[in-house]
């Protein structure tokens, strides 16, 4: 029996988008919420940078998916690295996170958020 190719390309895509939120998630995610759930001022920062990756990606129209989030990651880090950046050798210091990092973290907020009917 052989498989449809749309079929295999839709499975890899999103084993592909989920192990880059999940890689981003270990980067960035775990100790960021951390931080931000214990400073008001960073969780602020992250819901404002959460509202515009939702509205950038059209969440108020339709459901974010794991495929829509791990694109736009990919799409802002790609772009940082285009001007420069270069991922950090030490641990982030959320007291003082950069635009980057903050946009980052909202990704992995919006990912934690996601109902599980939009995994895909």
């Amino acid at each position: 029996m052989r498989v449809p190719d749309n079929r295999v390309a839709t499975r890899s895509a999103a084993v592909s988008a989920r192990a880059t939120l999940t890689t981003l998630t270990a980067a960035v995610g775990t100790a960021g919420l951390a931080a931000a759930a214990a400073e008001p001022g960073l969780l602020a920062m992250v819901d404002q940078h959460a509202a515009a990756v939702r509205d950038s990606l059209h969440g108020d129209r339709r459901p974010l998916t794991v495929a829509a989030l791990a694109g736009y990651a990919e799409g802002v880090r790609a772009a940082a690295l285009d001007h420069g950046w270069q991922p950090p050798v030490e641990p982030i210091d959320w007291s003082r996170p950069d635009w980057l990092f903050t946009r980052l973290l909202a990704v992995c907020a919006l990912a934690r958020s996601l109902d599980p009917r939009y995994l895909a």
